[in-house]
């Protein structure tokens, strides 16, 4: 993905959909709880905002960045939620305002950034189109969160694709991160757009298969839904493996959510 301008087109239209969904909210909707915990609706967009601000000097400032990065190895287990606590903080118009403002910033920075450039992160450095990727699949799975929050159902797009490949393409470090040997063979994975379109990754004759629709495997991958809630299968035992740890985005993975009651079975 070297020309980041499809993705950064798709990263406007998740970020204004999302906008959309709370500008109207009331004082009592921004304190909503979300399904992540102790996260209100605020918790949430706040996150994003402190996340883009992060991406924004990573782009523009590497040593403010750097700065940054400081922080968070001093106190790796608390660094997210202290940015999201101090953004929920704020009035509720102010932190729209400065969300807006942030993203708006890092659109024209890494539309700007010359292609080949990777740029520090608290993973491993990225592009342009890399930061752009994050940052959709963060602005989509804390979207759902807001979603699931203000009972919203929101209409799968396309968009998703991004998602879709930033998870196939984390499929090591799940492994890794519980301490795993990632496979050596690649698996071939297949999931059906919400367009209708069959999207695939992995060389067809691949043993090792996951199979499904490209919302649920996002909602997998993003650890948004339990695994036994989603129509995502898995044929090989490594693969199997795999949809139990699969995550999109860096750092632990976290407890994940707990399975609907009374629902299941979407292995």
């Amino acid at each position: 993905m070297s020309d980041p301008t499809r993705v950064l087109d798709d990263l406007r239209e998740e970020s204004e959909e999302l906008d959309r969904l709370v500008a109207e909210l009331s004082p009592e909707g921004w304190a909503l709880a979300t399904p992540a915990a102790r996260w209100t609706v605020a918790h949430q967009i706040a996150h994003l905002a402190w996340t883009d601000h992060s991406a924004l000097l990573a782009v523009t400032d590497e040593a403010a960045f750097g700065a940054l990065v400081e922080k968070a190895l001093a106190a790796p287990e608390s660094f997210v939620d202290a940015g999201a606590e101090e953004g929920a903080a704020k009035p509720p118009a102010q932190l729209l305002a400065d969300w807006r403002a942030g993203r708006v910033a890092l659109l024209a920075a890494l539309s700007a950034a010359p292609t080949k450039t990777r740029f520090p992160w608290y993973g491993p450095p990225m592009s342009a189109a890399s930061m752009a990727t994050g940052r959709l699949m963060e602005t989509w799975a804390h979207g759902q969160d807001v979603a699931d929050a203000v009972g919203v159902v929101r209409p799968p797009t396309d968009r998703l694709r991004h998602v879709v490949r930033i998870g196939v393409r984390a499929r090591d470090f799940a492994f890794g991160v519980h301490g795993l040997t990632p496979p050596s063979e690649e698996f071939r994975v297949e999931v059906r757009a919400p367009s209708g379109e069959l999207w695939s990754y992995g060389p067809d004759s691949a043993p090792q298969r996951v199979t499904g629709a490209a919302l649920d495997f996002c909602l997998l991958v993003t650890r948004r839904a339990h695994r036994a809630d989603l129509a995502v299968r898995a044929e090989g035992a490594d693969a199997d493996r795999w949809l139990d740890i699969a995550q999109a985005f860096a750092g632990p993975p976290g407890a994940g959510r707990p399975p609907k009651q009374g629902q299941g079975g979407g292995q």
